[in-house]
């Protein structure tokens, strides 16, 4: 496969490092149940994994005929992020390989995380990791207006990575660029936005995520050099 030279990665956060899509669901059920609404592991794998938590809640009640105003629907958000907080700390678990993979690389890209989930949900995984300082920048569901599969998201990112005083010779391109994702919603907003994707089996199944650029099971022991263009 033809590659233009890597100069950039982006990664999603939720599911690809940290490992906390379990208590995500915990979390929507719980903030849901309160409102008397039931949300099963296989409506939330199939449909909502990869929405922001603004657009989960938001569908779930427009389904359930519930108010669904901006402010009805940032308070449902507000309360799943209140409790988020008090368990990630105690929860979180970074995926095996992770942490070696980011360190390596970023030795030779500059990376940025490109998320869904809340600015300061990010900045707790990352900082509890000891992963924040190897990041350039992050997008969040707070930078856009849509969430993913949207590439709105991507082309911030790219937008954003491309003022780098290192892009100011020769202008980074969308195929310069590769994303690490973990959900359908994510590879479809990546290759939208023109980037190459990498998914990793974290939450769907290989053939779930076959239209990815390549799949793997784990960043443990990937050189992604090797990987893309061997």
């Amino acid at each position: 496969m033809a590659l233009n030279p890597i100069r950039a990665i982006f990664f999603d956060c939720n599911g690809v490092i940290a490992d906390d899509e379990p208590i995500h669901l915990k979390l929507f059920q719980k903030v849901l149940s309160e409102e008397g609404i039931r949300l099963t592991q296989k409506e939330y794998f199939q449909k909502y994994l990869a929405m922001d938590d603004k657009s989960c809640f938001k569908d779930v009640m427009v389904r359930h005929l519930r108010p669904h105003a901006a402010k009805d629907v940032s308070a449902l958000v507000e309360r799943k992020a209140a409790y988020y907080q008090k368990v990630i700390t105690k929860e979180l678990r970074i995926f095996p390989g992770v942490k070696n993979f980011v360190k390596m690389h970023s030795r030779r890209y500059p990376l940025a995380v490109v998320s869904g989930a809340l600015l300061r949900e990010i900045e707790l995984i990352l900082k509890s990791g000891g992963l924040r300082k190897y990041y350039e920048f992050l997008i969040s569901s707070e930078d856009v207006s849509r969430g993913k599969p949207d590439p709105q998201c991507y082309k911030l990112a790219l937008k954003k990575m491309s003022r780098m005083g290192i892009f100011q010779s020769k202008r980074l391109k969308p195929a310069d660029c590769i994303a690490i994702e973990d959900s359908v919603h994510g590879v479809i907003a990546a290759q939208e936005a023109g980037m190459k994707c990498l998914a990793v089996t974290n939450s769907y199944t290989r053939k779930a995520l076959a239209h990815a650029d390549w799949v793997c099971d784990s960043l443990e022991g990937i050189d992604i050099d090797e990987y893309c263009h061997g």
